[in-house]
């Protein structure tokens, strides 16, 4: 029977856990979960995860949120080797150590980065060049966005 995995699709962790579940020859039933609807606000979600966050796993009744988690998961139930996630606590503890380096340090930066970048274009990026058509055309500044400092 498929896991469902509740999902974004543009979402950096949702990736991690479908990646992960590719790996270890897992059949997701990917549900795409529209937060701007409030969809992971319904009765029913919040019922399966009180923190109403993406990705949410739900293992014929045996729901899990957080990415990695849901990653160590996938890899301990239904990996073939521990190629993925070792059993040797050395190993381990790297594996780990890659998996909290990303979760605290490099995701957290990059959505610094990703939000700096979108708030001086927005703020700072005179309208008619934000909606200036991008691609080739006439004249010298055809398909030329904004230039970031």
């Amino acid at each position: 029977m498929p896991i469902d995995l509740y999902y974004l699709p543009g979402s950096a962790p949702c990736r991690g856990a479908m990646l992960t579940a590719a790996a270890v020859g897992v059949e997701l039933n990917l549900k795409n979960t529209d937060l701007m609807k409030g969809e992971h606000l319904t009765p029913e979600f919040l019922k399966l995860n009180p923190q109403h966050t993406i990705p949410t796993l739900d293992d014929n009744g045996f729901a899990l949120w957080e990415s990695r988690a849901i990653q160590q998961y996938l890899a301990d139930k239904y990996g073939k080797s521990d190629s993925l996630y070792p059993k040797d606590p050395a190993k381990r503890a790297l594996v780990n150590q890659r998996l909290y380096f990303d979760m605290g340090t490099l995701y957290q930066r990059f959505g610094d980065l990703y939000v700096s970048l979108n708030y001086y274009y927005i703020y700072s990026v005179p309208d008619d060049v934000r909606r200036r058509p991008q691609g080739r055309g006439e004249g010298e500044e055809a398909g030329r966005g904004p230039r970031v400092p």
